[in-house]
């Protein structure tokens, strides 16, 4: 019983230092000594994988393994598809060229 005490203890503090939190829908999560926090993901149906990463002024810096970068910031930004398309959404309106 005390072995299994210190193993879940041990599973336990091995994830604090790390600073990285896996949460209920399978979102990786971290936060950086420098004030910012990081995600991961992977999406199973697509084969495709994400990494996030949001500063201290709340700018959302996305990238995707096949290619696509957003910048994002209260639901406004830029897209940049893998295939070179870039779309913009503003409060008012939203586009691509």
């Amino acid at each position: 019983m005390k072995i299994l005490v210190i193993l879940a203890c041990l599973f336990y503090t091995s994830g604090i230092y790390a600073g990285c939190v896996t949460n209920l829908r399978g979102k990786t999560v971290c936060a950086t000594d420098q004030g910012q926090s990081a995600a991961a993901g992977y999406n199973a149906k697509t084969g495709n994988a994400f990494k996030a990463e949001t500063n201290q002024n709340g700018v959302t810096k996305t990238q995707t393994s096949n290619g696509g970068q957003a910048i994002t910031k209260n639901g406004m930004g830029v897209v940049q598809a893998p295939n070179g398309k870039t779309c913009v959404k503003t409060r008012y309106s939203k586009g691509c060229n």
